[in-house]
């Protein structure tokens, strides 16, 4: 199976890169602007030269990890050659961008369409994968796709419609999780904790009990409760969180990220 990159961004490359482990690599075709990037990302995980005639032609899966305004005017550009294929499937990493549109513009019920949400973790193999599907889909193409990007970290299919939703909280999610770990880092350098040490400290823990979450199934206010003790410390910094608003400023902040995803998807409806 021949897979196709086009865009080798700071996301593209890093699923490319999850790719490279599962697929020969003259089978993982690679386009982008900068010949140098590409060159680069061979000569440390592998993969094969090519171009956006080739790819559309011969790959058998199309990651697009341009910017959603290009996506449907290079799909646009290359209607002709897509329209006779089939067994292809497009997987489109584009914030906002909806399936029905790139199906308005591919016009071949043969060409399934995917649209992934993946946050910047997968880097390390961490990440969070959103997946919507179109209905010319099967459950074979969702499972190759799933085999593609298991090395980048879990993959979760949705609704489209919760798309945007899950845009929000895990796509955006690495950069609020990042202001925690610096605020709590800065707390306590100011309480005497040397910077480098109080960095780490605060990262382990959030992986600690982000990990706690995932293995125990419990729900978050239960383990926050353990932790608790009666008229301990945990309590009175839980308690002065509670009142500064910290819940409700994720809340907002997970709010305007969404809100904006969605004009983002409008914006390239519009191109």
């Amino acid at each position: 199976m021949k897979v196709a990159f086009i865009g080798l961004g700071n996301m593209g490359a890093s699923l490319a890169k999850a790719v490279a482990k599962e697929v020969a690599p003259k089978d993982l075709l690679l386009v982008n602007r900068s010949p140098q990037k590409v060159e680069e990302f061979i000569s440390q995980y592998g993969g094969t030269v090519s171009h956006l005639q080739q790819a559309f032609e011969e790959a058998e899966v199309i990651f697009l990890g341009v910017k959603p305004y290009q996506i449907c005017p290079l799909l646009e550009e290359y209607q002709e050659v897509l329209t006779r294929r089939s067994n292809l499937l497009l997987v489109s990493m584009a914030a906002g961008l909806e399936l029905e549109k790139m199906a308005g513009v591919v016009k071949n019920e043969g060409v399934g369409l995917i649209r992934i949400m993946p946050n910047t973790p997968v880097a390390i193999s961490q990440g969070v994968i959103s997946l919507a599907r179109s209905q010319a889909v099967t459950d074979q193409q969702v499972a190759q796709v799933k085999e593609l990007l298991a090395g980048a970290g879990a993959l979760y299919e949705i609704e489209e419609t919760l798309m945007d939703s899950a845009t929000a909280v895990a796509g955006c999610g690495p950069a609020f999780v990042y202001q925690m770990i610096e605020a709590m880092a800065d707390a306590g350098v100011a309480l005497g904790l040397p910077r480098e040490k109080a960095l780490q400290m605060a990262a382990q823990t959030f992986q600690g009990a982000s990990q706690m979450v995932l293995e125990t199934g419990e729900h978050p206010a239960r383990l926050r409760d353990a932790v608790c003790s009666s008229g301990g410390s945990t309590i009175a910094g839980v308690n002065r969180l509670e009142q500064v608003g910290l819940r409700g400023d994720i809340i907002a902040g997970v709010e305007a990220a969404y809100k904006r995803t969605q004009e983002m998807g409008q914006e390239a409806g519009r191109n």
